[in-house]
């Protein structure tokens, strides 16, 4: 996916910009403090980078940046799938925008849907892969180094990282179990004699309401008893003083009124309103009749009750908890006691260790391997580049060391070693390379690395800084090259790396009122040979400047021996799977 077109709007000193690139190699050049790395800051927030208020123009509320990308019919497929599964629309071309306001608040969309800048830079990751000027420092550092290997080798360390963590983690649970193994048996003798003493009592999870409910009704039993006895015979007792009960009266009363209803019809509607109340009466007097002859004061089962209820409230007050909170407090014990067996359990510990030892190893044993295969080659590949990057004889070396004991990166270090010149001895690049060697060799690298990954556009920030002559037009043929299959953008500040390319964008920056701003410009014919006069000559374009930028220029256009000088690098790089990933 090659960028088309970039657009940017009060984007540092850039009020606004549209800029279109072509496929190839194009390069940006200026002079000093111009901004030519701009177009690189802003590409790279569009692909994900964290935003910052600095991107924002001064006198502006927001910067914004978008891209463009083309699809190759090779990676149209993954990106339509990638675009469907997270919810995006699937267009001819893939855009990409990115705002930043000066409150730091920062939004992203990709084909006009809002994105997160996570999104942005996994996309990014498939997209470009950027190689910083700075990029021999990671030469130093350990992590890069053996990451390097790694995405040469095509080692997914994902798991190997994983196996580490568990078996540290099995580890450290075995050896707490065995220093604490004295401590861990009193907590479980505790813990066996809470659960006994609670657990005579079984505590049942609604029990304490039930028993309430019990205590209260056999408590009061002598009291219900009197007033059901009371209130049947109100209703049926025809013993009673006044000769007659409740019930014989409402009979009467609706036979009476039923007698007549034929000449009153009012009585009628009396009637039925007596009826049912009747019924209501003769249902209430079974019932209470019913409950007199099945109640009983019970006094064992009340001493029953409150003999457990006290035992409930003496264990409450033990244990610092309202009764209500027994059985979810046994089963807490219960499941402490299940995780005290399995910290004692020394044998199953032991067991559990061993297995995740043997992850590790089996992960670790898998990466060695391809590191050790990968090494010599990475090695001869980076040298031959080193060839034509004025280090005729010298030599590079990817050193295995193995560790002392397992690390969570694997078994052994890596290391880079140089002889600047042949017959040296190899020794750690950091020690024994100048400073425009370092960046020769990264940028040996750099060309080595970038045909392994995915991404279509590759950018070069300055990385041909301390190289110059010979050395210098040998970087850009080879930048050339590598643009035939991909597109390649350079921020030079070399006229040899200007003259090979397909594409030349200059970046100047000019006052306006109180403001500086920056913008960018495509060169050709005369534009483009002045511009290559300048970076030549410096302020001071002349004749013969100008006369041996045309020279070059001319010369880079039919020079077809690039492919030559670097066959062995470039035909090890065609045979490389593109699934690893550039990491310089």
């Amino acid at each position: 996916m090659a960028l088309k077109r970039m657009a940017l709007r009060d984007f540092v000193i850039v009020r606004e910009l549209e800029l279109d690139l072509s496929s190839g190699f194009t390069v940006l050049t200026g002079e000093t403090g111009a901004g030519k790395s701009i177009l690189i800051d802003a590409l790279q927030l569009a692909l994900g980078a964290r935003a910052d208020t600095a991107w924002v123009r001064e006198g502006a509320s927001r910067a914004e940046v978008s891209a463009e990308f083309d699809i190759p019919a090779a990676r149209k497929a993954w990106l339509n799938t990638w675009l469907e599964e997270t919810g995006f629309a699937v267009e001819d071309t893939l855009l990409l925008r990115r705002t930043v306001d000066t409150a730091g608040k920062s939004r992203a969309w990709i084909n006009g849907s809002s994105a997160t800048a996570a999104q942005l830079k996994e996309l990014g990751d498939e997209l470009v892969d950027i190689h910083g000027q700075h990029a021999w420092a990671t030469l130093s550092r350990a992590d890069a180094v053996r990451g390097l290997l790694d995405a040469y080798a095509g080692n997914n360390c994902q798991p190997l990282s994983a196996t580490w963590s568990q078996w540290r983690i099995a580890s450290k649970a075995l050896d707490t179990a065995k220093s604490a193994l004295h401590n861990l048996q009193n907590e479980r003798e505790r813990v066996l004699w809470q659960l006994a003493e609670v657990g005579k009592l079984a505590p049942g999870a609604d029990e304490w309401d039930e028993l309430n409910a019990q205590h209260s009704k056999l408590s009061n039993a002598q009291s219900l008893l009197e007033a059901a006895q009371t209130a049947f015979s109100a209703l049926q007792d025809d013993e009673s003083e006044s000769g007659a009960d409740v019930i014989s009266g409402l009979v009467k009363a609706h036979s009476a009124l039923e007698a007549r209803a034929h000449i009153e019809p009012e009585f009628k509607a009396l009637a039925d309103v007596l009826a049912s109340n009747l019924a209501q009466l003769e249902d209430a007097a079974h019932s209470l009749n019913s409950y007199l002859r099945n109640t009983e004061l019970e006094p064992q089962r009340l001493a029953e009750l409150d003999e457990r209820m006290a035992l409930w409230l003496s264990l409450a007050r033990r244990y610092k908890r309202t009764p209500e909170e027994l059985p979810a407090l046994l089963a807490s014990w219960k499941e402490e006691l299940t995780r005290l067996d399995a910290s004692t359990d020394l044998a199953a510990l032991e067991a559990a260790e061993q297995k995740a030892a043997k992850a590790y190893q089996a992960e670790a044993t898998a990466i060695s391997k391809k590191r050790r295969a990968s090494a010599p080659k990475l090695a001869e590949a980076i040298t031959s580049a080193m060839q034509g990057l004025g280090m005729q004889g010298g030599a590079f070396e990817v050193a295995l060391t193995a560790l002392d004991a397992p690390a969570e990166a694997g078994l052994e270090d890596v290391g880079f070693l140089v002889a600047g010149h042949a017959g040296s001895t190899p020794r750690p690049v950091g020690k024994v390379a100048s400073g425009g060697e370092l960046s020769r060799i990264a940028l040996a690298i750099s060309v080595v690395t970038s045909q392994l990954g995915t991404a279509q556009t590759l950018i070069f920030d300055e990385v041909d800084a301390g190289v110059g002559g010979a050395v210098a037009e040998t970087v850009g043929r080879l930048m050339k090259q590598l643009g035939v299959d991909r597109q390649v953008l350079a921020v030079t500040h070399l006229p040899q790396v200007a003259a090979c390319a397909d594409q030349h964008l200059v970046v100047a920056k000019r006052l306006l009122g109180q403001h500086t701003e920056s913008n960018v410009t495509e060169v050709v014919q005369t534009d483009r040979v002045n511009e290559i006069a300048r970076m030549l000559g410096g302020a001071q374009v002349t004749e013969a400047t100008i006369l041996h930028a045309t020279e070059m220029i001319a010369i880079q256009a039919t020079n077809t021996t690039t492919r030559g000088i670097f066959t062995p690098v470039l035909t090890t790089l065609d045979a490389k799977s593109t699934k690893s990933k550039a990491l310089v």
